[in-house]
């Protein structure tokens, strides 16, 4: 039997009344990549959200090594195994990074938490980690308003690193920065899993990004998955309108307002009579 690094079952989650995510499941294999792609409102940020327990499902399970690690398995050596097993890196590297705090500090916290460590040892670390990610010494004095989006976003990974996690989830992780960045943070993470093994959930809703760095796409819409399977075969064969629709609207030589509008008719009639 395989045995995923991430599993995720029946995933529910509603804010009064109004449903966000219906019945979401999906598996990682170590070291894989999977890509949940939608507009905003589909629901993918509330299930990276609940993935790092940011939000508690209303039901559904999620797995991390075969272990349960979802709401229903509660108590603090599981909430502190979920967030040594799962990291998230956020979209806005400023505020997810502690302006009091200089980025030496920033990474050594997650490794005083989680590991019985020697300042000494905790220093070490932290410069490994830093070197890893490219930065240096003198970055590890600096605060964060010192540094560029991109070097941030460095900083954010190496703590999210910290942990030995076995998934990232990256929630539109590059979507703030330039574009020459994003193509720099984008081969430091495929590096980094080369290397390490850990396995990246893309959260996002740029499909030239997903045809760069997910084996596997989830396509979500109003909450729930419309179509999944291997990136090659989603991004260049879809099978659902709402998929053709999101390929069709991203901007390229041939891009053609019309055929968004066909998408946009034949997306309503198949969610007309679906339901």
């Amino acid at each position: 039997m395989t045995e995923y690094a991430l599993e995720v079952e029946n995933l529910r989650k509603s804010f009064g009344g109004q449903v966000a995510v219906d019945g979401v499941s999906f598996s990682l294999p170590p070291g894989g990549s999977l890509a949940v792609v939608g507009e905003s409102g589909s629901g993918k940020t509330t299930t990276a959200r609940m993935l790092v327990g940011l939000e508690r499902p209303d039901a559904g399970r999620i797995r991390v090594g075969g272990r349960d690690r979802s709401a229903a398995a509660r108590g603090r050596a599981t909430r502190l195994s979920r967030a040594r097993e799962l990291q998230m890196v956020f979209q806005d590297p400023y505020l997810s990074l502690d302006p009091r705090v200089s980025v030496a500090q920033c990474v050594e916290e997650p490794l005083r938490l989680h590991f019985a460590m020697s300042p000494r040892e905790r220093r070490a670390r932290r410069d490994e980690l830093l070197a890893r990610v490219g930065l240096g010494g003198r970055e590890a004095d600096a605060l964060p308003r010192r540094l560029s989006g991109g070097q941030r976003q460095r900083v954010a990974l190496a703590r999210a690193l910290a942990t030995e996690p076995k998934v990232l989830i990256l929630d539109e992780a590059t979507a703030a920065l330039d574009v020459s960045i994003q193509a720099q943070i984008l081969d430091l993470l495929a590096e980094i899993r080369r290397e390490s093994g850990v396995g990246y959930v893309f959260v996002t809703h740029n499909l030239a990004l997903v045809r760069h760095v997910a084996d596997d796409v989830l396509v979500l819409h109003q909450g729930r998955v419309v179509e999944s399977g291997p990136s090659s075969r989603v991004l260049t064969a879809p099978e659902h309108p709402y998929t053709r629709l999101l390929l069709h609207s991203v901007p390229r030589p041939g891009w053609d307002p019309a055929r968004i509008a066909a998408d946009r008719r034949a997306l309503a009639t198949e969610s007309k009579e679906s339901s």
